[in-house]
């Protein structure tokens, strides 16, 4: 029997833990998480952490497993994941991943390519450009030096644009080159599975989730990690906000609504993201057997 990987996707709020349980004990398999945010030990709350109970229920691994010290990215996890996955399937036919971090799981399903590491003191300037002359002027030095990716990347995403920059003036080489875009064989099956219902009804699930963090004491943990937050790990929702109302930029009810707001923006991002992948079966969230049934008739 082929070894097989089924990634269990979608947006933030879906309910994916759950029916990754019961998919997991179905096939008796482990569950490997492709959240950028669980993987790290000081966070909890904000992350929607599976209570213990379901870490119980099923072996998970990459759960609070890093501190937010560590200097982490997809490429690393590429690395330590398949290292895992590999171990796993010694004693597993069928593993899940289970996650909405996407660049997480492309790491897995498609491979990231070779950078060279990046410069600190090129991403400080470029920084300090960002704060002293807006993003426009980090747009414009890119689409001098690398004109193709220019046209592909979100110019509205300030940390995409920096790491672009900073490889393109480190090397002298536009920073597409460096990215082949060609994805990588693994020596196992991939099917992807995203969750997703009625806009309206995860709307409705993403802000009861975050009033029931603030209810377990989101608060308190964004408190516990403020004098951290300069670090990228934590330039996350949930926490960005919580740490604005600290520093007296927002109320606490303005840093409520925009952790609500950031989170249904953020899940627009991850569905517009797997639609993109032709290869993705949808299905509700409610739909637990029907996944199962459909699962079982690719693998066998």
């Amino acid at each position: 029997m082929p070894k097989t990987l089924v990634v269990i996707t979608g947006p933030t709020g879906i309910g994916k833990t759950e029916v990754s349980i019961k998919v997991a004990q179905q096939f008796n398999s482990e569950i490997v998480s492709a959240d950028s945010r669980q993987i790290f030990k000081e966070l909890c709350i904000g992350t929607a952490v599976p209570s213990n109970e379901e870490l119980a229920a099923v072996p998970h691994h990459f759960i609070q497993s890093h501190s937010v010290e560590e200097n982490y990215n997809a490429s690393r996890y590429e690395t330590e994941a398949l290292k895992l996955i590999s171990e796993l399937f010694q004693q597993n036919d069928v593993l899940l991943m289970v996650g909405g971090s996407m660049l997480y799981i492309d790491a897995i399903c498609k491979g990231i390519d070779i950078m060279p590491d990046a410069d600190p003191e090129i991403r400080a300037s470029l920084k300090k450009q960002l704060e002293k002359e807006g993003l426009e002027s980090l747009r414009l030095q890119l689409k001098t030096l690398d004109p193709e990716y220019y046209k592909k990347v979100d110019l509205k995403n300030p940390n995409r644009i920096i790491h672009a920059l900073e490889i393109s003036i480190q090397t002298g080489k536009p920073y597409s080159s460096f990215r082949s875009d060609t994805p990588k064989e693994r020596p196992f099956n991939i099917i992807k599975i995203a969750l997703n219902c009625d806009r309206e009804i995860l709307h409705k699930r993403i802000n009861l989730r975050v009033d029931k963090m603030m209810e377990a004491g989101l608060e308190a943990e964004a408190q516990s990690v403020y004098h951290k937050k300069h670090l990228n790990s934590l330039n996350t929702v949930g926490y960005r906000e919580l740490f604005a109302f600290f520093d007296g930029e927002i109320s606490r009810e303005k840093a409520v609504e925009l952790i609500k707001r950031n989170s249904r923006r953020y899940a627009r991002k991850q569905i517009t993201w797997f639609r993109r992948d032709e290869t993705v079966k949808w299905f509700k969230p409610s739909e637990t057997e029907q996944i199962i049934a459909w699962l079982e008739s690719q693998i066998n």
